[in-house]
C-alpha cells in the first residue's frame, strides 16, 4: 500500500517552488478580490464624466455582480471538466480584457459590458482552490487555502482604498489598469503553475447554466435595486419570487440529468450543505462591515459619531484589520491539520460576533471602530479560511473546484444580502431634515451583523467531523485515479 508520504514524495515538484506558485495564485485572487469595490469611490465621477444618470451607472456594480455570481459555479465545473490550470488561465485572460475594456470605454455602457466580461474573474477563486488541492501537499495546503480565502474578505476592503487612491490622485480608468496589470503578471506566473488535475471531460450542460444565469439574475437583479424601486414593489417581489421558481426547477433538472453542471448528491452531504448555510450567513455579515465602516467614517462628525474622512481615508481605517484578519486566515489553515476542522470556523464566527457586538456598543471614536473592526477581521479570518477546508474535505478531486465555486457563489448571494439589508437600515433611520443616518441606525446594523455571524457559529457546530487532510487526499487520489487503487 502507498501511504501518502511515499506518494507525495514521487509526485513531480514545481521546479520554481510551491512558493512561488501561491504567490501567482493570491495574485490572480487578488486582482479579482479588489475589483469587487475599487470603482465604488469613484461612482458619482463616472457619472459626470460618462454623462450617465445615477440609475445607468449603478449598472456598473450589478453587472459585475450578476456575472461573477453566474460564472463562479460554471468555470469551477469546467476546470473539473476540461483542466483547472487551463481554465484558470481562461478566466485571468478574460478578467483582464474586460479590464482593459472598461478602461477605455468611451460610454456608460460600454463600461457596463466590460464588467460582464470582467465577472469571468470569478472563477479564479474555485479554480485556485483546486489548483491548490491538486498540487500541494496535505501538511501546506490548509495555510494555502487560508491564505487564498483571507483575499476574499481583504479585497473588499482593500478595494475600496486602492480605488479611492487612484481616483484622487490618477484618474478611474486607472482602478481598471491596475486589475488588468495584476491579472497579467499573475497570468503569465499560472502559466508555470503544474497541471495535476486529472480532466472528466463530459458534455456540457447548457440547459442547467440556462436555468442557473435566469435563476440567479432575477433576484439578484432585485437585491441592487430594491432600495431604489422599494422592497415591497411588484418589480423587486416578482423577480425574487420567479428567481426562486427557477432554482427550485434548475435543482429538480439537476438530480435528473447525467451530466449535471453542480452535481447536487454533493451538495447534500452534511458536510458540504451546513458548510454553505454558514458561508450563506457568515457572508452577510461579513460585507455588512465593509459597508458600514467606510459609511460611518465619511459620515461627517456629529459630536456621536461619524468622523468626516474621504475615500482614503476610511479606506486606511480598515488596513489593522485587514492585515489581521490575512495573518488569522494564515494561521487557521494550519490549524485544520491538528484539529477538527469546524474549529477554527466556529471559534471565528464567536470572534467576529463579539466584534461586531462591540461595534454596535461604540463606535464613537476611531480608535474603537480600529480596536473592534481588527477583533472582527480575525474572526472573519479564521470562518473563510476553514471553509474551503471543509468542502475539500468532504468531496471527491474532481469535484474540488466544482464545490467551492458553489460555495464561492453562496458568499456572494451571502454579501449581496447583507449589503443591501445594512443599506436598508441606514436609510430608514436618516434624520429628518439631513441626508445623514442617525446614530441608531449604524446600532441596529452592526447588532444585525453581529446575530448573523452568531448563527453561523450556531450552525457550524453541527458539522460532522471529516476525515484529516492527508486520509482525504488518499481518499480522492483512490477515487480520481485508478492506478493509485491498482498499486494499494
Amino acid at each position: 500500500m502507498i501511504d501518502q508520504t511515499t506518494r507525495e514524495s514521487e509526485a513531480p515538484h514545481d521546479p520554481g517552488g510551491l512558493g512561488t506558485n501561491l504567490v501567482f495564485l493570491a495574485l490572480a485572487a487578488a486582482a479579482f478580490a479588489l475589483a469587487q469595490t475599487a470603482i465604488v469611490p469613484g461612482i458619482m465621477i463616472l457619472g459626470h464624466e460618462l454623462h450617465a444618470s445615477t440609475a445607468d451607472v449603478g449598472w456598473v456594480l450589478t453587472a459585475y455582480l450578476i456575472s461573477a455570481a453566474i460564472l463562479t459555479p460554471v468555470f469551477g465545473r469546467l476546470g473539473d471538466m476540461y483542466g483547472k490550470k487551463k481554465l484558470l488561465v481562461i478566466a485571468l485572460g478574460l478578467f483582464a480584457l474586460g479590464s482593459v475594456a472598461a478602461a477605455l470605454a468611451p460610454s456608460i455602457w460600454v463600461l457596463v459590458a466590460a464588467r460582464v466580461v470582467q465577472g469571468a474573474g470569478g472563477g479564479i477563486f474555485p479554480l485556485c482552490y483546486g489548483i491548490i488541492g491538486d498540487t500541494f501537499p496535505a501538511e501546506k495546503r490548509g495555510g494555502a487555502l487560508g491564505l487564498i480565502s483571507a483575499l476574499a474578505g481583504i479585497g473588499a476592503g482593500g478595494g475600496l482604498l486602492i480605488g479611492g487612491l487612484l481616483i484622487d490622485h490618477l484618474s478611474w480608468q486607472w482602478v481598471f489598469w491596475s486589475g488588468a496589470i495584476m491579472s497579467a503578471i499573475a497570468l503569465v506566473g499560472v502559466l508555470r503553475v503544474p497541471e495535476r488535475s486529472i480532466p472528466t471531460p463530459t458534455r456540457i450542460d447548457f440547459v442547467g447554466i440556462a436555468l442557473l444565469s435566469i435563476g440567479l439574475t432575477m433576484p439578484l437583479l432585485a437585491l441592487s435595486r430594491g432600495s431604489t424601486w422599494g422592497w415591497t414593489d411588484a418589480r423587486t417581489l416578482g423577480l425574487v419570487l420567479g428567481g426562486l421558481v427557477v432554482l427550485i426547477g434548475f435543482v429538480a433538472f439537476e438530480t435528473r440529468v447525467g451530466e449535471p453542471l453542480i452535481d447536487m448528491h454533493v451538495l447534500r452531504r452534511p458536510t458540504v450543505l451546513i458548510t454553505n448555510i454558514a458561508m450563506l450567513l457568515f457572508g452577510a455579515g461579513m460585507f455588512a462591515v465593509f459597508s458600514l465602516i467606510p459609511q460611518l467614517a465619511q459620515t461627517p462628525d456629529t459630536g456621536e459619531y461619524g468622523f468626516g474622512m474621504d475615500a482614503t481615508g476610511s479606506g486606511l481605517l480598515m488596513i489593522p484589520g485587514s492585515i489581521a484578519m490575512l495573518a488569522a486566515a494564515v494561521v487557521a489553515g494550519r490549524l485544520v491539520g491538528r484539529v477538527r476542522a469546524a474549529v477554527p470556523l466556529v471559534l471565528g464566527a464567536l470572534t467576529a460576533a463579539v466584534g461586531f457586538a462591540a461595534l454596535a456598543l461604540a463606535h464613537g471614536s476611531q480608535g474603537a471602530v480600529i480596536g473592534f473592526t481588527v477583533v472582527t477581521f480575525v474572526g472573519i479570518g479564521l470562518g473563510m479560511a476553514a471553509m474551503p477546508n471543509l468542502i475539500m474535505s468532504a468531496v471527491p478531486a474532481e469535484k474540488t473546484a466544482e464545490s467551492t465555486g458553489v460555495n464561492a457563489l453562496i458568499r456572494s448571494v451571502g454579501s449581496s444580502i447583507g449589503s443591501q439589508v445594512a443599506a436598508t437600515v441606514l436609510a430608514g433611520s436618516v434624520v429628518a431634515g439631513t441626508a445623514l443616518p442617525a446614530d441608531s441606525g449604524f446600532t441596529t446594523a452592526f447588532w444585525l451583523a453581529a446575530g448573523a455571524i452568531a448563527l453561523a457559529a450556531v450552525v457550524a457546530v453541527f458539522i460532522p467531523q471529516s476525515k484529516p487532510p492527508a486520509a482525504a487526499s488518499v481518499r480522492e487520489d483512490r477515487e480520481s485515479n485508478p492506478a493509485v487503487a491498482l498499486a494499494e
